[in-house]
């Protein structure tokens, strides 16, 4: 009876040692999918659309304005006049009533170049912007990595613990039958009851935390998991961390966007010395006055050439101007401070990798010495040389080994990506998902010229379809 309990319990380990067979569901349509339903990309995808209509506003600036002024006025009045039929004083009435329309168009001529400076600065902001939405994407699809790995490693957690259950079930009626042939002691059937009680509590908690990591799935991708497939192997990453480290602070988002708020702050400095500069306008006007009480009118126009500057303003350009220099040097700060957290990145991302595959490697070991241990262990309890106690701790050592080798195993491709976030190649792009394309370079294309109808505005109508948005 014991050694066939025994062999039962061999078996049972051993099926737990088999692959789990591929599913219906890997990790690249898992971040596929969390690419897609991501409703943080949504808004910092409109986030952007609006920084691009930034550079059309500044643009605008540039160019004329036309508009139209009119008014129509009632006046009410009498007067006490001498009159020069009678010579004497009449009181005659005043009330009229008169309506004026016009057209007047305005140009700037010269601001000390603050209107292109603007509208340089906007161009920054735009680019800027792109890069937090690389980052915005890189934070998707980590966060979909991670949640992909940690259903996998809750779900072979769950089936090693129902492994494990049933293990110590079969042990505690082996147990319970030794112990009426005399061949055990109550202590022994105690302990595997108190190791078959552990081992369900054990189970329960595995299935809670099934349950909380398949809702952060369904938050991150969109959809509860179905079979994950395990992944065939890790991204490509660069050869060595000096290697990885040059290539974020090339490419990084985060780097790429304080490079273009370091220019944004540079140009701000720029503008706030230009309001120094005279301002040169160009205005031209014309217009009718018609009168109800008589055919009365007037026609007529006038073209101004408007000049105007500060004279003092009580110290508020100056401080403008301060104030736009210490942003400009906090920025650049930034810049150097997230250069060095980019750097630390990277090294950390590689020490983490390189942990999660030393930890594999031992966990291999130790589940290869735990299953020889086992076997003799189990070999010596049918021949009464070990108690039923062994069998339980070699059972459980077992276990402890398979549960770290799966752990290292999520611990490695969670930390791989992590890698590719660090150095700002976890995008949709580098890793060849299979989702529709954003080209932020649409929208602002359509909108750069401020079109208002024709060809531009047409595009622009495309696009805005194209996103879903008109």
């Amino acid at each position: 009876m014991a050694r066939k309990i025994i062999g039962i319990m061999a078996g049972v380990c051993l099926a737990a040692l088999v692959p789990v067979q591929a599913g219906a569901e890997t990790l690249a349509s898992a971040l596929s999918s969390a690419y897609i339903t991501s409703g943080l990309l949504d808004q910092n995808r409109a986030v952007l659309r609006a920084a691009d209509e930034d550079v059309a506003q500044a643009l605008a600036a540039l160019r004329p304005v036309l508009s139209w002024q009119g008014e129509f006025q009632r006046s009410y009045g009498d007067t006490n006049s001498e009159s020069s039929t009678t010579g004497k004083y009449v009181w005659s009435d005043l009330a009229s009533t008169s309506a004026s329309l016009s057209l007047v168009a305005t140009q700037v001529l010269y601001q000390g170049g603050a209107l292109n400076l603007r509208r340089a600065a906007a161009r920054e902001s735009v680019l800027a912007t792109r890069a937090g939405l690389i980052s915005v994407e890189q934070q998707v699809l980590l966060n979909g990595v991670s949640a992909f790995m940690e259903v996998r490693r809750a779900e072979e957690t769950v089936e090693l613990s129902r492994n494990n259950v049933r293990v110590l079930g079969e042990e505690v009626r082996a147990a319970n039958d030794r112990f009426e042939v005399g061949e055990v002691t109550r202590t022994d059937v105690a302990a595997a009851e108190a190791q078959l009680a552990a081992a369900r509590s054990n189970l329960t908690a595995a299935e809670g935390q099934l349950a909380v990591n398949r809702e952060v799935y369904k938050s991150v991708v969109g959809h509860y998991p179905d079979r994950l497939e395990q992944p065939k192997g890790l991204p490509r990453l660069p050869g060595s961390v000096d290697t990885a480290k040059t290539m974020a602070l090339r490419n990084h988002p985060d780097i790429v966007q304080l490079r273009h708020t370091v220019a944004t702050s540079d140009l701000s400095v720029q503008i706030a010395e230009a309001s120094k500069s005279p301002k040169f306008t160009l205005q031209g006007s014309y217009g009718r006055t018609e009168t109800w009480e008589s055919p009365a009118a007037t026609y007529g126009g006038s073209v101004t050439l408007g000049m105007s500057g500060p004279i003092y303003q009580g110290g508020a350009i100056a401080s403008q101007v301060r104030q736009a220099m210490a942003n400009r040097d906090a920025s650049r700060a930034q810049l150097y401070t997230a250069g060095r957290n980019v750097e630390q990145s990277v090294g950390s991302a590689y020490a983490q990798l390189r942990i999660a595959q030393a930890s594999q490697i031992s966990a291999r070991e130790q589940v290869r010495a735990a299953q020889v241990a086992f076997d003799g262990i189990r070999e010596e309890a049918t021949l009464g040389a070990r108690t039923t106690l062994d069998v339980l701790d070699a059972e459980q050592t077992l276990l402890d080994a398979r549960a770290s080798l799966i752990s290292s195993q999520v611990d490695e491709t969670i930390a791989a990506y992590a890698v590719l976030s660090s150095i700002g190649q976890l995008t949709s792009d580098a890793l060849g998902l299979a989702v529709p394309k954003y080209d932020p370079e649409a929208y602002y294309k359509a909108v750069k010229s401020a079109p208002i109808s024709s060809k531009q505005g047409s595009d622009l109508d495309r696009v805005l379809r194209a996103l879903g948005k008109n």
